[in-house]
């Protein structure tokens, strides 16, 4: 009996677990748009990337919604899109990083920039991030 215990618990386990960090959240107050970077850190706009709860804003048209906001954790580095996740777009929907959280200017929510989670329903849109040595790869 305590193999077939085991067995389903590391089924369970093996099938809930995925290659793929990113979390697809479907927020409806957030469009998906295509995005698809590649940056150098090594650049002085992104110096503050090589430590710990560092961050950096980066715009343009392949930017997502509103800008992304680059953080670098204690294990890597991360991206969320700066568009308050639980606000339909305005001119207040773009959020501000203080500290290790961002904030939306709306309504005052703070998200966690180490997981994306805050206190509305809908987490930080998040963008996949790959590192080879100095250059990053952002996209969805």
């Amino acid at each position: 009996m305590k193999k077939y215990i085991l067995l389903l618990f590391l089924t369970a386990l093996i099938g809930s677990c995925s290659k793929d960090s990113v979390v697809n959240n479907n927020n409806p107050y957030l469009p998906n748009y295509p995005v698809s970077m590649t940056i150098n850190i090594n650049l002085p706009a992104y110096s503050s990337l090589r430590f710990t709860n560092g961050y950096a804003y980066v715009s343009g048209p392949a930017a997502g919604i509103r800008g992304i906001i680059l953080f670098k954790t204690g294990t890597g580095i991360v991206a969320f899109d700066r568009a308050c996740p639980n606000q339909s777009l305005s001119d207040c929907s773009t959020m501000e990083v203080e500290g290790i959280n961002a904030v939306c200017s709306c309504d005052n929510k703070k998200y966690s920039l180490y997981t994306g989670i805050g206190d509305g329903q809908y987490p930080m849109k998040q963008y996949r991030v790959e590192q080879t040595g100095d250059m990053l790869r952002v996209y969805n």
